[in-house]
C-alpha cells in the first residue's frame, strides 16, 4: 500500500507525543532539560555522520549558502513559526506554564518548528519517500517511523504539545514525496543524494545547536539548500 509508510510515520509521532505529554509531567524540570541536552548533542552526531557522505564539501558549503539568503529573502523560518502559532492559537489559549528554558525551549511554536524540522531533513525522509512512492515498500519509512516515535517522547516531555503537531508537517512532506516518486526517482542520482544528505547533515547539526540552547540557528531559511545541492551536481558535477 502506497503512502503506508507515512502514515505509520504520523500515527508514531502522535503515539510519542502523547507519551511523552504524560511521562513529562512526572519527571523533574532538571531532568527533562538533561534529556533535552542529551537529544541536542544526538543530533549533532547524527548531522554530521550526514554530512560526511558528500564526495565535495563545496557542493553542501553553496547550497547552504545560497540556499539560506533564498530562505531569508522569502521569509521561510517566520513562514514556519507562524504556522505554529496559528495551529497554537487553535489548540490552546495560552503557551504551557511553567515549562519555558532559556529562550522558550518550552514553547508550543518551539516543539512545532524543532521537530518538523528534526523529523523532516534526514535522507530516510526523501529516499524512504520514494521508495514508498514507486511500489518498493515501506521499510524505510518504519524504520524511521519507529525512531521519530521516540525522538518524539523525549521532545514532547520537555517541548510541550507543539511537537505532536509535527506531524502535519510529516503528513505533507513525505506525502507529496511519495505522491511525486516516480519524478524524483528520474531525476535525482546517487551524487545528488548524497549531496542533499550532506546538506541536512549540516543542518541537522544546526538544530542541535539550536537545542542545546547555545544558539537559535535559523534551520529553516536553510532548507532550500535540500533543492540547490542537487541542481549544482546537475550542473557542475562529473
Amino acid at each position: 500500500m502506497r503512502g503506508l509508510g507515512t502514515i505509520v510515520n504520523v500515527a508514531t509521532v502522535l503515539i510519542g507525543t502523547a507519551i511523552g505529554l504524560v511521562a513529562g509531567r512526572r519527571v523533574p524540570e532538571r531532568l527533562r532539560a538533561t534529556v533535552l541536552d542529551a537529544l541536542g548533542l544526538i543530533t549533532i552526531a547524527l548531522g554530521l555522520s550526514d554530512a560526511l557522505r558528500t564526495r565535495n564539501f563545496v557542493f553542501p558549503v553553496v547550497a547552504l549558502v545560497v540556499g539560506a539568503a533564498v530562505g531569508e529573502a522569502t521569509g521561510i523560518e517566520e513562514r514556519l513559526a507562524s504556522v505554529g502559532e496559528r495551529l497554537r492559537r487553535r489548540a490552546t489559549d495560552e503557551d504551557e506554564p511553567g515549562r519555558e528554558r532559556g529562550g522558550g525551549h518550552g514553547s508550543f511554536v518551539e516543539g512545532f518548528v524543532s521537530a518538523s524540522l528534526v523529523f523532516c531533513v534526514g535522507p530516510l525522509t526523501v529516499l524512504g519517500s520514494i521508495s514508498d512512492g514507486l511500489g518498493h515498500g515501506a521499510q524505510e519509512l518504519i524504520v524511521k517511523a519507529a525512531m521519530d516515535g521516540l525522538v518524539a517522547v523525549v521532545f514532547a516531555s520537555t517541548l510541550g504539545i507543539g511537537v505532536g503537531f509535527s506531524a502535519l508537517t510529516v503528513l505533507v512532506v513525505q506525502g507529496g514525496l511519495t505522491a511525486g516518486a516516480g519524478a524524483a526517482d528520474r531525476v535525482l542520482t546517487e551524487r545528488m543524494v548524497a549531496e542533499m544528505t550532506a546538506a541536512g547533515g549540516i543542518m541537522l547539526m544546526g538544530i542541535g545547536v539550536r537545542l542545546l540552547d547555545v544558539k537559535p540557528v535559523r534551520v529553516a531559511s536553510m532548507l532550500p539548500a535540500l533543492v540547490i545541492a542537487p541542481l549544482l551536481v546537475s550542473l557542475f558535477a562529473r
